[in-house]
């Protein structure tokens, strides 16, 4: 096909002109975010190097209240973003959680009541709880076993990339991988699916894994495993090399077993790491969306709250059921985030 310049020149201008605005917005703020502290560090000092010249009293209060006059100029973006971005829908869709489908009538608690009601509703809660347990126990334990197999070891960071490289990788994107792992062709046929080809070089039948229920989900399970054992072994395995050399060296005079020194010294050393790591991935999990949408769809009973809370709201019209399953895992996720709070402020008094 001939490219006709004339015909795309408009396009080729706002895809232009696009490029020179992301540029300048860009540009414009890492030059403010550069320009704007060295300027008023500049100033600071020469006013100290001044008053040091002159005998006068050092500048003390004046620079204090410019201080709080710049950290304001930077703060206010950001909570003003996240008024727009964050607050303001989520109280609207509180809001909308007491309203019927069409966000016309108030049904008050009504669209909390059809959420343990309904089986199928039921059986999403059931695989978010599956999907939680299991999740941030298995990664968490994979990454950590994984980080203290490699720790010192030859090739270590060749060791570490691989388990890593998953990270890199879109929820989208992976799950396109493994549903290629999980692919089902009929006996007569070659099998291109991993999983089917290894059953049926064992002398098995191949399987549709991803229609059998309770299977399907824990084979979706997997694929969040895979991407976030990198992450934990990544923040765990910095977290041993954090370890003070003299505890480790004091240990081994004492003749302690590695199986000692895994659970009195480096588990107990690691204990806040530990605890970041698996809040985060249960935060991740609760979230999780991509996976369960691009392998199954939620069908077959694989279903989970992110997932069903798009169905209801996006594609079944019921905006009041939707913004309640929101709301709901909105309230899942609070006290996670306040054990974190709590547990950083303990780090901080501890420190």
């Amino acid at each position: 096909m001939d490219f006709d310049f004339a015909e795309q020149a408009p396009k080729l201008m706002m895809l232009l002109w696009g490029l020179v605005a992301f540029a300048v917005v860009v540009g414009g703020l890492l030059v403010l975010l550069d320009a704007v502290p060295a300027f008023f560090a500049r100033r600071r000092e020469a006013r100290f190097v001044a008053a040091s010249a002159s005998g006068a009293p050092l500048p003390g209060g004046r620079p204090r209240s410019r201080e709080g006059l710049f950290a304001t100029f930077f703060l206010l973006p950001t909570v003003v973003l996240l008024l727009i971005g964050l607050v303001v829908p989520a109280l609207r869709t509180t809001l909308l959680s007491f309203m019927d489908g069409g966000s016309q009538n108030f049904v008050g608690l009504d669209n909390y009541r059809w959420m343990f009601a309904d089986d199928s509703i039921v059986r999403v809660l059931l695989n978010t709880l599956v999907w939680v347990t299991l999740v941030p126990l298995v990664a968490t334990s994979i990454g950590l076993i994984y980080a203290v197999l490699v720790d010192k070891a030859r090739l270590e960071a060749v060791a570490k990339s691989l388990i890593f490289m998953p990270m890199a990788i879109s929820f989208v994107g992976a799950s396109i991988i493994w549903k290629f792992v999980y692919a089902f062709r009929s006996e007569e046929q070659e099998q291109i699916g991993l999983l089917n080809q290894i059953v049926v070089s064992l002398g098995g039948e191949p399987r549709q894994w991803l229609l059998d229920s309770p299977l399907n989900t824990l084979l979706l399970i997997v694929i969040m495993v895979w991407i976030q054992a990198g992450f934990a072994m990544v923040v765990l395995s910095a977290a041993i090399k954090a370890i003070p050399a003299d505890i480790v060296e004091a240990a081994r005079l004492d003749g302690v077993s590695p199986w000692q020194m895994f659970w009195q010294i480096t588990l107990p050393s690691i204990r806040p790491a530990l605890i970041v790591v698996v809040v985060t991935i249960s935060i991740a999990t609760l979230k999780v969306f991509d996976i369960v949408r691009t392998s199954t769809n939620g069908n077959y009973d694989t279903s989970v709250i992110a997932n069903e809370m798009y169905n209801q709201a996006f594609r079944y019209g019921q905006n009041g059921q939707g913004s309640a399953l929101a709301v709901f895992l909105f309230v899942l996720v609070i006290p996670i985030v306040i054990f974190q709070i709590r547990n950083l402020r303990q780090q901080r008094r501890e420190g």
